[in-house]
Formats: C-alpha cells, structure tokens, sequence
C-alpha cells in the first residue's frame, strides 16, 4: 500500500479528477495550498508582463509570492500505483515551470472507520 501526493495546477484539478476515475482511481482527498518550486517567478506578474503592463515588468523577478496549488492525497494498492503516477503526469504535463510534483510513500495500513476493515480492502481495486 502506498500513498501517493500530487501537487498540481489549481486549474488542472477537473482533467485530473476525470482521468484518475478513468483509470479506476475514483477515492482521494484535495486540498487548495500554497507554495513555490525553485524559481521565484509570480506568475500573475508574468501574466501582465507579457501583456506589457509595465508595473508588472518593473516587479518581474522582485518576489517570492506563494502560488495557489492543488494538493492530492491517494491512498492506492502496489499495483494501481503506477497507473495513478502515469495518470497523473500525463494530465499535468506541460513542460512549463510549475507543472507540479509527485511524491510516492509507503503507507503502514488503512482502516475504514464505519466497519474496521483493514488494509487494500478499504482501498480503490482494479
């Protein structure tokens, strides 16, 4: 078992929502965030930059404003792990800056709490 965190997009969510549930991935958890990568680049400042808004020119580059995210959090089985990653960059992938990350770690258990199941059983199955 494992558990599977995205950071995307936030206007990428709806693709990526319909593409998991495609793939049989129907159960996750989505939390608006906040964050940056390595650059420092405001990407409403790079907006208005390339519209030659010239505050925004003058302000390019200047900050290390947080940026607005999607967080997924999915909770999968080994073997639909690969499908959910694969899934995952081929919605988000942009080849820009700010495309997102995936990080995979491993998960101890799951339990339903309605009836105490444990483990995979509580979990999407293909």
């Amino acid at each position: 078992m494992k558990e599977v965190i995205a950071i995307i997009r936030m206007n990428m969510m709806n693709q990526t929502k319909r593409a998991l549930s495609d793939a049989g991935i129907s159960s996750m958890t989505a939390r608006e965030v906040l964050g940056r990568g390595k650059g420092i680049v405001d990407l409403d400042l790079l907006e208005g930059a390339e519209h030659g808004y010239e505050e925004a020119v003058s302000r390019l580059g200047q900050t290390d404003r947080l940026i607005p995210k999607r967080l997924i959090l999915i909770s999968l089985p080994d073997n639909l792990v690969e499908t959910a990653v694969q899934t995952l960059i081929r919605v988000n992938q942009t080849g820009k800056s700010g495309d997102g990350k995936i990080f995979v770690l491993p998960s101890k258990d799951a339990i339903r709490i309605r009836t105490g199941e444990h483990g995979d059983a509580v979990l999407d199955e293909l």
